[in-house]
């Protein structure tokens, strides 16, 4: 149906809302249902509740990988030292025994052999104050590597255990390669 304006051209009808009426609005332009924002609600509150479950988690964990990377810090500085020195024991050389206090005697690999600390020390001795909760302890054995013999390479292990029993262990082979 339309109508005609005081020109006399044609115009649409207008469609009329009815406050009372069912429908007040036009069918594109409803809004939610109860229905539709409880169960909105409840899916989003599932949601948030694993991602907050799954950020507890993290957080209660998050220390783990610090004392992990200090153990395998502490670990591969005592590899190195180990491995800087001398393959074999020079002449006069010290062979005592393998102890924190004889430490900065220790002039070839050998001397490392069943080396332990409780705590971590400096080669001076001074003792790190935020690594006490660490233990360290290093083997050197003769090893055949490679068509190397037993006598011209050694394996050294260094075992490093920090709070919680976490535990590192990091090997690695000196060879006689010099004088």
């Amino acid at each position: 149906m339309s109508t005609s304006n005081r020109r006399g051209e044609a115009r649409p009808a207008r469609r009329r809302l009815h406050v009372g009426a069912r429908h007040a609005s036009p069918a594109g332009l409803r809004g939610f249902s109860l229905i539709e924002v409880i169960v909105f609600i409840m899916i989003v509150s599932i949601a948030l509740a694993g991602v907050l479950s799954a950020m507890n988690f993290t957080t209660q964990h998050s220390a783990d990988p610090l004392v992990r990377k200090q153990a395998i810090a502490v670990a591969e500085s005592l590899l190195e030292e180990v491995a800087l020195h001398d393959f074999a024991n020079p002449s006069g050389g010290f062979s005592g025994a393998a102890t924190q206090a004889n430490r900065q005697s220790f002039d070839d690999i050998g001397d490392y052999n069943n080396f332990t600390t409780s705590g971590i020390y400096t080669i001076d001795g001074t003792q790190i104050s935020g690594l006490t909760g660490y233990n360290v302890s290093v083997t050197v054995v003769g090893s055949v590597l490679s068509g190397i013999p037993v006598t011209g390479a050694s394996l050294i292990t260094v075992t490093v255990t920090g709070p919680d029993n976490v535990s590192v262990v990091l090997a690695g082979y000196r060879t006689a390669y010099g004088p």
